[in-house]
């Protein structure tokens, strides 16, 4: 994928620069990893025959889901899970979207930091250049409409920025700050990508963003403190 990558830019007229954030679908991450999932070869449980008769659904599809979360926290319309990697989300992210054929889903990558970070080494092998990784994928959110993309893996940046302590434009000092830079990120290069447009990739230049080496794990919310788990 990463040679496809760099390929794609040469083909295009643009460069790479050092301080570009990389923006992937995780699409093609997990097509990139094999992580696709043949239906046909799925053995439903009874828990997840119960679901599809609840819910109008392949079994099949839902075993998959089953397999991939660590529990289900609502089961109306849709099932709302938490994916092993602790993310909450729809179908524990297991989707038919852009994947060719009726028996097939994509799953989502295994461990999602460490594919970005594995992606930021190797971009950097190809072009020389250092810059940040962003894998995003589309969630829903509690309470509001619509449909924004998120960051399930990161390298090469800071993924939030706390701003307590600091002051605001009238001199009081914040108390609860803390921007989700990550998440930010991948959602301005959602707009670009689409959902038909064929445009898994996007590059952010100009952003001026605190290089660190942390994980996109570290925007979830410990359950301690998640009040409307």
């Amino acid at each position: 994928m990463c040679a496809i990558l760099a390929a794609a830019v040469r083909k295009q007229g643009l460069r790479w620069e050092s301080g570009d954030v990389l923006v992937l679908a995780q699409k093609i991450v997990s097509k990139s990893e094999g992580a696709v999932v043949d239906l046909s070869r799925i053995a439903p449980s009874p828990a997840a025959q119960t679901l599809a008769e609840k819910l109008g659904r392949d079994a099949r599809f839902f075993e998959v889901v089953l397999q991939q979360s660590r529990r289900i926290l609502r089961r109306e319309r849709v099932l709302i899970a938490e994916t092993r990697h602790g993310l909450i989300c729809a179908n524990a992210g297991v989707d038919h979207s852009n994947v060719p054929g009726q028996d097939f889903v994509t799953v989502l990558p295994a461990d999602p930091d460490r594919s970005a970070q594995e992606i930021a080494r190797r971009m950097k092998a190809l072009t020389g250049k250092r810059f940040a990784v962003i894998i995003s994928d589309t969630f829903g959110r509690p309470w509001r409409l619509g449909l924004t993309n998120v960051a399930i893996g990161a390298s090469g940046l800071s993924v939030l920025a706390d701003l307590r302590g600091q002051r605001d434009r009238s001199g009081k000092i914040l108390q609860a700050t803390v921007l989700a830079v990550a998440d930010e990120l991948a959602a301005a290069a959602g707009l670009v990508m689409g959902k038909a447009e064929g445009i898994p990739a996007v590059i952010i230049r100009g952003f001026g963003y605190r290089r660190k080496n942390e994980p996109a794990a570290k925007i979830l919310r410990p359950a301690g403190e998640d009040l409307f788990r």
